[in-house]
């Protein structure tokens, strides 16, 4: 860190306000040295020789941190939104015992998340590179149109048609390159898969995700982490984009010190105990980072409980699987002992509200979670709408609509008896307690989940930040003490004006400087993948 003396070479961002320490202040500047390591929080009056950035009218808030992305899949938005056919299911439903008829649990009536994937796997099998790339773009830039700062990319596209491409690792890398483009800091959690489940036969549909062998996955992980800690790739030219299966390779010089690696079992169905063994055992020994989807319907729960004799909390559990390092990703259909789990084990739950409503997953239990100290960050999944806000507030509406009340995830907070809430006062002039927690899902939570370097404002972190127009009319006339219910629960993505990752701006006055080629080469891909 720069001593405050040499300050020629400091960037001082001066907004009407700052968020730090749980509120907005005023008269503060955020300082940040060439590295886009945050120097200081000063006043502006302390400020020297520092390049002052006014930031009129605006307030300054922690980076947002997306927790759980499928890049690829924001080629479906829009086409499945219609209620398909009755086809034959094809999900992993436990098979039926001596003959008799499986519990379906809603699971394969009418539409249901199983009907989708049939979808998404139309897509996923017809995307060359250079698709996956213009699709990761898409997907990236508005993450940081919305204030997103930082994104876990939960990768599981590896194989053209299930024999490895030159560079087994390629996919991985266009993914890498994108969000480098955009200026996102990336932690790639590349995806374990190995079976399409529990006594189910192998869908053609799948073999562009599966490694059946867990040392394949690993040989293929390792490398990958020691291409992107090199900051090299083998390129036949530089900024390249493979269009077919021996193509030219991407070029990840640019984004590797953004980037970061991460180990995701997909699921209990689709990687078998020994294989999931083998690769969190590893994960562990390597202190890397664990995400895996649990408990997302009821149909993986019961034919977890059919092939091992427990859920899938209890399967991780039991095993020893369960750690700090540890995300759950959708834990939505679980029992008070395997919250019980999470709370011991110290791992954490990343909840993707607008993908699971609309794929009707189920609400996550996200009160009971928080009752026991078990931290919950977001993610936008399907991305079938990117807006982190929106994950964060349906957080708490999903429970309001179950439990018809109010203000459910104010758990700590007291309950206001005197009346004094009637005229715009808060308990000790607090912020509201429901809209820190639910910023702190979005923001700090998601820096832990994804090991990002940034989710507070303060001196040593990372200057990742993003402004909010306080003349937008979202959110015009709020108050300092009202100002961050606002923006949780009302804010327009209009609102979000710049974006700045490691002190380098990515999006300013609302735009994106690549924005316009991004979208046309987007629009391009849409209209020949579904024409």
């Amino acid at each position: 860190m720069p001593s405050e003396e040499n300050t020629d070479s400091l960037i001082a961002w001066l907004p009407g306000l700052i968020f730090t320490g749980g509120r907005f202040e005023r008269g503060l500047a955020l300082v940040c040295d060439s590295s886009g390591t945050i120097v200081k929080l000063a006043r502006v009056d302390e400020l020297k020789d520092e390049k002052r950035i006014n930031l009129t009218n605006r307030a300054l808030l922690p980076g947002m941190v997306n927790s759980h992305s499928h890049a690829f899949q924001r080629v479906l938005r829009g086409r499945t939104e219609y209620r398909s056919l009755s086809a034959p299911f094809r999900g992993e439903v436990p098979r039926a015992r001596s003959g008799s008829s499986p519990t379906l649990n809603n699971d394969n009536a009418g539409d249901s998340f199983w009907t989708w994937r049939e979808m998404m796997y139309s897509a996923a099998t017809r995307l060359t590179p250079a698709d996956i790339y213009d699709a990761s773009r898409m997907a990236f830039l508005e993450m940081a149109l919305h204030g997103i700062t930082a994104v876990g990319e939960f990768h599981y596209l590896h194989h053209p048609d299930g024999t490895p491409y030159d560079d087994p690792n390629l996919l991985a890398k266009e993914v890498i390159r994108a969000a480098g483009d955009v200026g996102l800091r990336i932690a790639l959690l590349r995806v374990a898969y190995a079976r399409a489940g529990f006594q189910t036969e192998p869908n053609p549909r799948q073999v562009r995700f599966i490694e059946s062998d867990p040392e394949i996955y690993l040989k293929n992980l390792e490398t990958l982490i020691a291409d992107v800690t090199r900051g090299t790739s083998p390129t036949v030219s530089e900024g390249s984009s493979a269009d077919d299966k021996n193509g030219a390779l991407p070029d990840i010089r640019a984004t590797a010190p953004s980037t970061w690696l991460g180990v995701a079992p997909h699921s209990v169905r689709a990687v078998p105990l020994e294989y999931l063994r083998t690769v969190i055992t590893h994960a562990n020994q390597r202190d890397l980072l664990v995400h895996m989807h649990v408990a997302e319907q009821p149909a993986e729960v019961s034919g977890c409980v059919e092939e091992y004799g427990r859920s899938p909390v209890a399967l991780l559990q039991t095993e020893g699987l369960l750690s700090e390092q540890f995300t759950a990703v959708h834990a939505i259909h679980v029992t008070p002992k395997a919250i019980s789990s999470f709370a011991q084990s110290g791992a954490m739950v990343c909840a993707c509200p607008t993908t699971e409503r609309n794929l009707g997953d189920g609400v996550v239990p996200a009160e009971e979670y928080f009752k026991q100290d078990v931290p919950i960050c977001l993610g936008t999944d399907s991305h079938a709408q990117i807006d982190l806000l929106e994950d964060a507030r349906e957080l708490e509406y999903h429970l309001r609509l179950q439990k018809l009340e109010r203000a459910v995830l104010s758990v700590r907070s007291p309950t206001v008896r005197d009346g004094s809430a009637l005229n715009g006062a808060l308990p000790d002039g607090r912020a509201s307690d429901t809209a820190r927690l639910l910023f702190e899902c979005a923001t700090v939570n998601g820096a832990r989940s994804i090991g990002a370097p940034g989710g507070t404002l303060e001196p040593g972190k990372a200057a990742d930040f993003f402004t909010v127009a306080l003349d937008d009319p979202s959110i015009a006339g709020a108050s300092l003490d009202d100002l961050l219910s606002s923006i949780v629960f009302s804010v327009s993505r209009a609102a979000v004006r710049e974006v700045v990752v490691s002190g380098k701006p990515i999006v300013s006055a609302g735009r994106h400087l690549i924005q316009e080629e991004i979208v046309e080469r987007f629009s391009e891909l849409q209209k020949r993948l579904w024409s």
